[in-house]
């Protein structure tokens, strides 16, 4: 039974629940600029490899890495381009 209970799973779901209200509480802290900013990146950053490690299988299996890669090239590559072409269109005007 020990086996069919996702006990990674559940941790780490709870992780990023924990990690999220860390992020959140930026907004009700009275911090600096650069402390709201290191903890935003910090929480980030553990959370983006939480999710890779545990819910995407990064780390299991040798077969299938080099398309694990390429997916997480592409959906970087649609968040950049989603991310700089509405600062295109929208912040710097170039639109019709």
């Amino acid at each position: 039974m020990k086996q069919l209970f996702p006990i990674r799973h559940v941790m780490g779901f709870l992780a990023s629940l924990v990690l999220s209200v860390a992020a959140l509480a930026v907004i009700y802290l009275d911090l600096s600029n650069s402390a709201n900013m290191a903890i935003l990146l910090i929480t980030a950053l553990i959370q983006a490899s939480l999710q890779l490690f545990l819910f995407m299988h990064i780390g299991e299996s040798a077969d299938t890495k080099k398309e694990l890669y390429l997916n997480i090239a592409y959906a970087l590559f649609v968040g950049l381009v989603t991310i700089f072409g509405t600062l295109f269109i929208f912040v710097w005007g170039w639109y019709a």
